[in-house]
């Protein structure tokens, strides 16, 4: 019965697979650092797989930092943890599909791989700008506490890796950079294929951060940067000049990405000579010359009044003569005098409704997105009083207006509703109520990931006053509020609806809290010499002791790659609790001893997967004999133990 190895893909090792699967003889064998082999790359190898040139020595151009290898092998390191439910700090647990995780987003951007890969459909992300004066991640925890609190000024008892960033040290630009790298190169993985990554950034590190996302996406998926207005000119300030915008950038996983917003405002005409064939007029010619499409420089002759319309020689016609008869028979040629509410002196060219819903598929009757974001997006000042309304103080510093967030939903989920929205820097949790007003506007059903640091609120700050100890705390009351505030908002709606109006639903306004923690297995790394009674009295169960059924679940979930949001019941068989996934998706019973008859049950359920302690069963005769009762009554459920 195969086991459950509890910890995150080792992306290295997956990358090298791939390699070898193109290119078997550049793959080697190697020693880790604790002596055992591996599989490797020869890269002398492979570049001569790939070039008849060696690049070595040769100059290119790249992108680079100090610290940038050591951000390639940190997004690809395995860990050893997982996410542990908390319902008593979770809002609607039983039938929400949104989540809201506690902990460094690195880790969790590396627990969501299986379960959440091509799946997110927009990535919104407010990282720290790299002032001098806010806190990053460390991703690399290498001192001791006394000597992180020396050197850096803020740790916790759970080693959460941020420092300060001044510009004193000699690496503020790298270290920014190596923050970012791993994290977006993972947050790719979770993008659907149409999907794309929208990041707040300042004049900082704007440079740096299209960079890296050149190198994360590519050049040619970069979606646009946007420029927000977040303030009015401001006095005093270095040179004399007000930096009053700040950047959104976007980056999409694939070509398949495409924003839209409702509201067509094409200009369609219904004439009698064309019944049931509305339509509107497109210019005729193009900004080239003669020299420069000679088979596009000639004469136009209306064929019912004989007047000719000759060629610009600055800007020749749009088609040739050959695609001029076919358009004359198609009726796609509009003459001056044709029509009297047309104010025309030369030909165009007529586009069919049908043309354009045909073209524009599901898209029919949306409009592109502008860079030239309106003033309706809002600007700090109103993302301060979206957080005071509800809060009634200001809780929170420089929160994002919930209508700029809204704004990038609604361009990229116009047309898919369903979608899955993350954050991973949430704050305050702006972009959850962001998704939860824009489902209450349209009757969507988008689903939140939140995803935050706990970091502790400075003791002077009005939020710790208030009794937030954590940006966490803010952001999970945040949302209980405002859920609430839209939903009785509709309430109100339906109650004053006239006749014949449908009512509106009530958005999803609760979510599932998940905190990162230690893997739920004991580490169990001793030599022989080392085992005691003790030793082996404590490896009767592999589980750590403080561990419920609960925890093991979502352990499973993550490496069986499961949505986290999946409906979850419990049920009693003969005194043993299992527990059942999304309708069978899997079973899982995690109590010390299990019999027969409910192994039997489990099978005949004939489950997709199906989960027990190892230790459950008390020899290898046992286990077989589940194995030999699941070829039985479910021979295709997938069965394991952990």
């Amino acid at each position: 019965m195969d086991k459950m190895k509890q910890e995150t893909a080792d992306l290295t090792q997956e990358n090298i697979e791939r390699i070898g699967e193109l290119f078997p003889n550049v793959i080697t064998e190697m020693k880790d650092e604790k002596g055992t082999l591996k599989k490797g790359i020869n890269f002398e190898l492979l570049k001569q797989e790939l070039t008849g040139n060696v690049v070595d020595g040769e100059e290119c151009y790249d992108f680079t930092w100090v610290g940038k290898k050591a951000s390639i092998v940190e997004a690809n390191t395995p860990i050893r943890k997982t996410l542990r439910p908390c319902i008593e700090e979770s809002k609607n647990w039983e039938t929400t599909e949104n989540l809201y995780i506690e902990g460094d987003n690195l880790d969790v951007l590396k627990l969501l791989q299986e379960s959440y890969l091509n799946s997110v459909k927009m990535i919104y992300i407010d990282p720290p700008y790299n002032t001098g004066n806010d806190f990053i991640y460390m991703d690399k925890f290498v001192v001791n506490k006394e000597e992180y609190e020396e050197q850096i000024g803020l740790y916790d008892e759970e080693e959460n890796r941020l420092f300060k960033n001044t510009d004193a040290n000699g690496r503020f630009h790298s270290d920014w950079c190596s923050m970012m790298y791993p994290r977006l190169k993972l947050l790719r993985n979770l993008l659907s294929n149409d999907g794309a990554v929208f990041i707040s950034i300042d004049d900082n590190e704007l440079d740096n951060l299209v960079k890296i996302c050149a190198t994360v996406f590519g050049e040619r998926n970069l979606v646009g940067i946007f420029p927000w207005r977040k303030r009015t000119a401001k006095s005093d300030v270095p040179f004399g000049v007000s930096q009053d915008f700040e950047w959104l950038v976007s980056f999409a996983k694939t070509q398949e990405f495409s924003a839209c917003l409702k509201g067509g405002t094409r200009k369609y005409y219904e004439t009698s000579d064309l019944p049931g064939r509305p339509w509107r007029v497109h210019d005729l010619t193009k900004q080239t010359s003669a020299s420069e499409r000679p088979n596009s420089y000639f004469t136009i002759t209306d064929p019912k009044t004989g007047k000719e319309y000759p060629a610009n020689p600055n800007r020749t016609w749009a088609i040739t003569e050959d695609t001029l008869q076919k358009y004359l028979s198609e009726d796609r040629i509009v003459f001056p005098g044709m029509y009297e509410f047309l104010n025309i002196s030369r030909p165009v060219f007529r586009y069919f409704k049908e043309d354009d819903m045909e073209k524009a598929g599901e898209q029919f009757g949306y409009i592109p997105v502008s860079t030239n974001l309106s003033a309706s997006v809002g600007m700090t000042k109103n993302g301060t009083q979206d957080i005071s309304q509800l809060f009634l103080e200001k809780v929170f510093a420089f929160p994002k207006p919930v209508s700029l967030i809204a704004h990038f939903v609604r361009a990229v989920t116009s047309l898919d509703k369903n979608a899955i929205i993350a954050d991973f820097f949430s704050g305050s949790a702006t972009t959850a109520h962001a998704v939860m007003q824009l489902n209450a506007e349209d009757g969507g059903n988008r689903k939140f990931i939140m995803v935050q640091l706990p970091e502790p609120c400075d003791e002077k700050s009005e939020a710790f006053k208030a009794g937030y100890k954590n940006i966490c705390e803010i952001g999970k009351e945040r949302i209980r509020r405002a859920g609430d505030k839209i939903n009785r908002e509709i309430e109100e709606g339906n109650r004053q609806l006239k006749l014949g109006e449908e009512p509106k639903k009530p958005v999803d306004i609760g979510f599932r809290v998940l905190k990162v923690d230690s893997a739920n297995m004991k580490d169990v790394f001793y030599a022989p010499p080392e085992y005691t009674q003790k030793t082996l009295t404590d490896q009767i169960s592999n589980i750590k002791d403080d561990r419920i059924d609960l925890d093991l679940l979502y352990g499973v979930l993550l490496e069986w790659g499961l949505s986290l949001s999946l409906k979850h019941e419990i049920e009693d068989i003969d005194g043993i609790k299992i527990h059942i996934v999304d309708n069978d998706s899997l079973i899982a019973c995690f109590a010390e001893s299990i019999s027969e008859a409910v192994v039997r049950e489990i099978a005949k359920r004939q489950p997709l997967r199906a989960v027990f302690r190892d230790s459950s069963f008390a020899s290898s005769s046992d286990k077989i004999n589940v194995e030999e009762i699941f070829k039985l009554h479910a021979p295709n459920t997938s069965v394991k133990v952990i």
